[in-house]
């Protein structure tokens, strides 16, 4: 089947390549000419503007893009609008918000193409193992462009969810989970670490032990013991933790719809609180502490380890954590 990519990133490039193993006709496009020449190197066929990707393609055209979600993407689907024809598709495969989807798609439907979201996970090991895709849209299409998906996917790792927006509604919420999986596990080994065991435990060892039959065992406690294993004490990396955005709609969601979702939030929230340090906030709660209560505070620039044992744990010490 045929098919253009847009975006060559980490996961454009790479899904290209899996539709090449499955004999699919891949045109590929990107900004920077360089990455399309990588990929013609390897048998797709390279477009170096977007007419030329619409020259290049067969009707009914499918355009897939992967591109960072926000205004690149928008910009995008507005040119691809004024080149393509009746009955082409668009499948936007990042991570777009689900209501950009829904807007998104009835301006093309004003020129009578066909809009797709798809949300897709998998991220550098979908080469590998596939690519778990989540599809919204118009069913028809959906049907139609199946036999990429299934070039894509791990087997039965793709799912039409419904209408436009339910792909990336889903992929949403996956990600969300995502959130307070990972926190867990963060908090999990950060508990570990600071126990009276933590010097003689290695890390690698309990992540790769709780993989083997254990209620807690997933693919991401293999990324821990594979990141354990390259830097037992992970001290070549800061604890800045981004977010691209879905854990921040999860919650919106959750609040929009009544629905409780406490641990999801507060993953999200560690995260921003992880681009903190000696922050205002916790300088107020050790401050409170020490009014109400006569507990220790660290001043800056001293050890935290110097506070009395019968304090109790001052939450100011972050600043000093680390270093």
């Amino acid at each position: 089947m045929q098919i253009a990519i847009v975006g060559l990133g980490r996961m454009g490039a790479n899904m290209a390549r899996r539709l090449l193993g499955g004999e699919h006709d891949v045109i590929v496009y990107n900004r920077s000419r360089s990455k399309t020449d990588e990929l013609v190197k390897e048998g797709a066929t390279g477009a170096y503007s977007l007419e030329e990707v619409v020259e290049k393609l067969e009707s009914p055209r499918v355009v897939w893009l992967m591109l960072p979600s926000g205004s690149i993407v928008d910009e995008h689907i507005e040119k691809f609008s004024d080149l393509l024809a009746k009955g082409d598709i668009v499948i936007e495969g990042g991570n777009s918000y689900y209501k950009d989807d829904i807007r998104r798609s009835d301006e093309l439907g004003k020129k009578e193409l066909v809009y797709l979201d798809a949300g897709v996970s998998g991220g550098i090991w979908g080469l590998e193992v596939g690519y778990c895709t989540m599809v919204g849209g118009p069913k028809e299409s959906f049907d139609y462009i199946e036999p990429l998906l299934k070039t894509l996917a791990p087997e039965e790792g793709y799912l039409y969810c419904g209408p436009v927006g339910a792909g990336h509604f889903v992929k949403m919420v996956h990600n969300g989970v995502e959130y307070g999986m990972m926190q867990a596990y963060a908090e999990g080994f950060e508990i570990l670490k600071a126990s009276p065991y933590g010097d003689d435990l290695k890390m690698e060892e309990v992540s790769h032990l709780w993989n083997r039959g254990s209620v807690v065992r997933s693919w991401l406690l293999e990324l821990c013991e594979d990141a354990f294993k390259k830097d037992p004490l992970l001290n070549e990396i800061e604890g800045y933790v981004e977010d691209s955005g879905e854990g921040r709609w999860t919650v919106q969601q959750a609040v929009e719809t009544g629905v409780p979702a406490p641990v999801i939030t507060l993953a999200l929230f560690e995260r921003f609180r992880s681009r903190m340090e000696n922050t205002f906030g916790d300088r107020v709660l050790a401050a409170m502490r020490r009014e109400f209560g006569g507990h220790a505070v660290v001043k800056k620039g001293e050890d935290s380890g110097k506070k009395s044992a019968g304090a109790g744990r001052v939450l100011h010490a972050k600043a000093d954590k680390g270093k």
